[in-house]
């Protein structure tokens, strides 16, 4: 019999040393209550002791994402615009933790509560086009979503002994009753914008052309005056060199210039009716007179008789 209750006791030691250790994990919060009433809070990880006859509560101490499903508010134009929203939280104050929501439902139910309540104020003072535009001159998207961490961090850590760590928005959408109406306006916006790139590539297209037309205006009208001058120039060489050659031998150049003048008119095909006694076909028709050569072109000149050419005229 003094046996069994040497067991006993020894098993009651046991179980009461075991209920007097406290692990504490890094992760955790360890709240230690006396009948319902917080006596000791541990915030360090290690090994702590109680009495056997009290409890310890644990609350995760790591960061928290609350993410509900997205709401739909309503902008300062009365329209509807989806948010889809999600809050990261941990605990800051273990003892206000507990004794106003007690558990991470109660906390994430609280957490809306807030959030929402002040994200619906914030979004009900601006218009959509300034949560949905790209255009820094009107977006305010990101100081909306400032504004409502802030406010719904001093409401958490004061009431719940909640720290907001950040709020952050991942999509933005329409309802459907308002989607095609928001697509009609992209759709135009989108529309105008192309007209007046259009219009701006004209423009400039017709800049581009006008200087090109001057260009080509200014660069045809110096070739032709440059053409004009090497026209005249060459005309007066041809000019010299025809007088030339007809001070050196009046005849002959008379008789090469009527042979080209019958190369370029007569041919197989040509009728001519001329006179007999026609200056231009006395060479073919008329008898030479006594001394004078047979019709024909005359022997050149050899460079004997003209030194001073240099070769045949």
């Amino acid at each position: 019999m003094k046996k069994t209750w040497m067991i006993v006791g020894v098993a009651v030691l046991l179980i009461a040393l075991w209920r007097s250790v406290i692990f504490v994990d890094q992760t955790e919060l360890v709240i230690v209550t006396q009948f319902g009433r917080p006596v000791a809070t541990y915030r360090e990880a290690g090994l702590r002791l109680k009495w056997p006859y009290q409890s310890a509560i644990r609350i995760d101490r790591r960061l928290q994402i609350y993410d509900p499903r997205p709401s739909e508010f309503l902008a300062s134009e009365k329209k509807n615009i989806n948010l889809d929203v999600f809050v990261c939280w941990r605990v800051q104050d273990p003892l206000r933790f507990l004794e106003t929501v007690t558990d991470i439902p109660g906390a994430e139910a609280r957490l809306h509560d807030i959030v929402w309540s002040e994200l619906a104020a914030e979004v009900g003072k601006r218009p959509v086009d300034a949560i949905v535009s790209t255009d820094p001159q009107v977006h305010q998207l990101d100081e909306l979503i400032h504004s409502v961490a802030a406010a719904c961090a001093s409401r958490a850590r004061t009431q719940y002994g909640i720290d907001i760590v950040d709020v952050r928005l991942k999509r933005i959408s329409y309802p459907a009753e308002v989607r095609e109406s928001v697509f009609q306006r992209m759709r135009a916006e989108r529309a105008r914008m192309a007209n007046r790139y259009r219009a701006e590539g004209e423009e400039e297209s017709m800049k581009i052309r006008a200087e090109a037309d001057k260009q080509r205006t200014v660069l045809l009208a110096q070739a032709q005056a440059e053409s004009q001058r090497i026209r005249g120039d060459a005309e007066a060489e041809a000019t010299r060199i025809y007088a030339q050659a007809h001070a050196q031998d009046p005849q002959f150049y008379r008789v090469q210039r009527t042979l080209e003048a019958y190369k370029r008119f007569l041919d197989e095909k040509t009728t001519v009716l001329l006179s007999a006694d026609s200056e231009l076909l006395r060479y073919l028709t008329r008898e030479p007179a006594a001394g004078e050569p047979p019709p024909g072109p005359p022997a050149a000149p050899s460079l004997a008789e003209h030194p001073s050419d240099g070769g045949e005229p």
